[in-house]
């Protein structure tokens, strides 16, 4: 079965980007070849602007400290219970190219011969500078970005664990779920070129690069997630074990 008309979801939350960050992100996502809505979750910084475009726009109100993690989740459950066919994540800072939607739906057609048979299909990033122009960086390899992620309706289930994955966890939040996807039975593709523009503010990408990281880099986020389990009872471990979906860690 093809579908001819499809509704899908993009889902940025955004905290402090600025508007023209916004702007851009906003533009991607109106100018895909198949036709796209926006839900923008503020996470404790809404900006009155974006009542004006055409798009959903979520106050939640308050920060929840948690990359992200909170909006992220709670607007893909809004979308997955007014039954959109596909949901994505885009972060507020990075933008798509125009044949991004088109092109994760053909590659699960391709992979299954229906979409409806697929569950997630993987995009790639093109990793941008500040300034915009592009880095020659490859994908980090067995993982997947936040941002590279094309659910469909049989991978909904897991999208609640966006919300429930204990806060010490948010900084690798991407990694916890990229560990979730993994330990689940569930059909694959990929798309065969990058449609994601990823902002990069990682100072580790330019010194790969033999460059010095400009201002506004950041360093890579550490987490000592043995030496938190280490504090926990079996029961607290039980208990995040059932927030991550049944992954199981290692004290």
């Amino acid at each position: 079965m093809i579908k001819k008309h499809w509704k899908c979801a993009a889902v940025t939350p955004y905290y402090q980007e600025t508007r023209t960050q916004l702007e851009r992100c906003l533009a991607s996502v109106q100018l895909q070849s198949i036709k796209t809505d926006h839900f923008l979750v503020s996470d404790g910084f809404a900006q009155d602007w974006l009542d004006q475009t055409d798009v959903r726009h979520l106050r939640l109100g308050e920060g929840h400290a948690d990359y992200g993690n909170t909006p992220r989740g709670l607007g893909a459950l809004l979308a997955a219970s007014e039954q959109y066919d596909a949901i994505f994540f885009l972060d507020a800072d990075n933008w798509l190219e125009p044949e991004h939607v088109a092109l994760c739906i053909d590659a699960s057609a391709s992979s299954f011969g229906t979409s409806l048979d697929c569950d997630i299909v993987f995009s790639k990033r093109i990793f941008r500078r500040i300034d915009g122009t592009i880095m020659s960086i490859s994908e980090e390899p067995n993982h997947t970005d936040t941002n590279c992620y094309f659910f469909f309706p049989g991978a909904f289930h897991l999208l609640s664990f966006w919300i429930t994955m204990p806060k010490i966890m948010s900084s690798v939040g991407d990694r916890v779920f990229h560990a979730l996807v993994k330990s689940r039975d569930l059909r694959t593709a990929e798309c065969d070129r990058p449609t994601v523009n990823y902002h990069s503010t990682w100072s580790a990408h330019y010194r790969a690069l033999g460059e010095d990281p400009p201002i506004g880099t950041k360093e890579s986020v550490q987490i000592n997630l043995k030496a938190a389990f280490d504090l926990m009872s079996e029961r607290e471990m039980e208990i995040v074990s059932r927030l991550t979906g049944g992954l199981v860690w290692k004290r």
